[in-house]
């Protein structure tokens, strides 16, 4: 890629909003398929909101850190399993979103470094949701009713949710420019080239 095209290619994917990939992103999951894009961006706002929030209570979160080199091909940087505390840090999609970033001009936002600390602080949050309180609490935040029986109201799960709040804190906690939602997006975009060959 020559830098011509790297910067005109940098330039077209941070020209959407951190919002707006959040949006996107709800909305490629089956369960919202045909959902109104003005909700799916309330979810996405309401989420980034809630992990955003989460970053000044942060705590170390527990779990044992597994470098693989296999996450290109799953797409993914990292991935937290509850049983036992553990996130899996895919080396190689960290080193190719780091390339990106120096290629793309991102510098000022995703500082030497902030991809891998960005993974784990993202895990951070999946272990936090998935074994404390403010699981329920997002849920209270999105508003979400699934069923309502007078002033009786069950709110639902928003499926993705957790994953904007996770990205959000990451993006607060490392202090980046910009949501690692930036980074996904662009990781997407090279693998997709590679994935038609």
């Amino acid at each position: 890629m020559t830098r011509a095209t790297a910067t005109r290619a940098g330039t077209g994917l941070a020209a959407v909003d951190d919002v707006e990939y959040g949006a996107r992103f709800l909305g490629s999951l089956t369960l919202h398929e045909g959902r109104d894009p003005a909700l799916l961006r309330h979810w996405a706002a309401t989420a980034a909101g809630f992990g955003a929030a989460l970053a000044p209570a942060g705590t170390p979160a527990r779990f044992r850190i597994v470098e693989r080199g296999d996450g290109l091909e799953r797409g993914l940087l990292a991935r937290y399993t509850s049983k036992p505390p553990t996130v899996e840090l895919y080396t190689d999609s960290v080193a190719a979103a780091e390339c990106l970033v120096a290629a793309y001009g991102w510098r000022e936002w995703f500082p030497a470094g902030s991809v891998r600390a960005a993974a784990l602080a993202h895990e951070a949050v999946h272990e936090r949701l998935h074994h404390g309180p403010e699981r329920t609490a997002l849920k209270e935040a999105l508003g979400h009713t699934a069923l309502r029986l007078g002033r009786l109201r069950v709110l639902a799960h928003v499926a993705g949710a957790e994953e904007l709040a996770a990205h959000a804190y990451a993006q607060s906690v490392c202090g980046l420019g910009r949501s690692p939602l930036l980074l996904s997006a662009a990781l997407a975009a090279s693998a997709a080239p590679a994935r038609e060959k």
